[in-house]
């Protein structure tokens, strides 16, 4: 099987190589390193199986030979990533999409993409089902990548009614682990860079918001079934046990065993009170659901930060 992977140096990108390499998948990686990192991939070069081109994905591109599987991962996804670059952000998920779409067209090929849960917004529905058609301020400073992936998730959806292509989409809730930046404003990278390096831990609004953490290993073989079926979701990719903010600020600190406490900033604009993954279509669809726990698959990534000291100095270029 030979499969493009768009965004392949990012931090799910890279992982979703390694799983498919695993299989003896024939991987072409692209990726423009505007956010993913070529340490990402560096155990890969040369590795038989493995190539990697640096394009941009909106800039259109002519890939050689067939492809049977296009998975589109590429995008700026933490916030401070996507705020810095709106535009950027809005191509990936309009042109971008639209560039690997006709890629899989061309070839026949099954297409993946990697939407998110930022299409449900600020949800007033709780769990979130894929049929709930979300809330989201359309012209705040979180659009730029909620509607690119809602615009994303459309453009797919048209490619399948219109052309028959075989498409699938898969809505990621939030995702840690390895190779994550330090910089990258999430809160799992913040919290634990933050824990390891001995500063307090931002907690913005009053801590009483809910995330649900799902770690890259259980996400990956998520994206790995839904490539694998025939099924067009969207389906929700995500781990169904919630945290408070607060909740999850104590867990770090036990499992880091740091006492440098917390500080509470203002909660940032349209950022979302609740988020928590109904996945029964996925455990139903695609026989999958998480198996490493929060407080396993965070000691795993302390202990990744903490055998690469370099990361936590790391901005998302490096």
């Amino acid at each position: 099987m030979r499969v493009l992977v768009t965004g392949g140096a990012g931090f799910l990108g890279s992982h979703l190589c390694d799983a498919l390499l695993d299989r003896g998948a024939v991987i072409l990686c692209v990726d423009n390193l505007s956010t993913g990192r070529i340490a990402n991939i560096r155990h890969l070069m040369g590795a038989p199986g493995f190539e990697y081109v640096e394009a941009d994905v909106t800039s259109g591109f002519d890939l050689p030979g067939r492809f049977d599987v296009v998975a589109h991962l590429a995008s700026p996804a933490s916030p401070p990533q996507y705020l810095r670059r709106p535009l950027e952000t809005l191509a990936a998920g309009s042109t971008g999409t639209e560039n690997a779409l006709r890629i899989a067209d061309r070839d026949g090929a099954r297409f993946v993409l990697a939407s998110t849960s930022e299409v449900y917004g600020d949800p007033e529905v709780h769990p979130q089902q894929e049929d709930y058609w979300g809330n989201v301020n359309p012209i705040g400073p979180r659009s730029v990548y909620d509607e690119a992936k809602r615009f994303a998730e459309a453009l797919t959806s048209a490619y399948r009614r219109e052309r028959g292509l075989d498409t699938g989409i898969v809505r990621i809730f939030n995702t840690y682990g390895p190779r994550m930046s330090s910089g990258d404003g999430r809160i799992v990278t913040n919290f634990i860079s933050q824990a390891l390096t001995d500063r307090p831990l931002t907690i913005y609004g009053d801590g009483s918001q809910t995330r649900s953490f799902c770690y890259a290993d259980d996400l990956v073989r998520g994206i790995v079934a839904m490539i694998d079926s025939a099924e067009p979701g969207p389906i929700n990719l995500g781990n169904p046990e919630e945290f408070t903010v607060a909740e999850f600020a104590g867990l770090v600190l036990r499992i880091t065993e740091s006492d440098c406490g917390v500080e509470y900033l203002p909660l940032p604009v349209d950022d979302p009170v609740r988020r928590r993954p109904d996945i029964n279509r996925a455990i139903d669809l695609l026989g999958w659901k998480p198996e490493i726990s929060v407080g396993e698959g965070i000691a795993r990534t302390v202990g990744w930060f903490r055998d690469n000291p370099r990361e936590l100095r790391a901005d998302e270029r490096d």
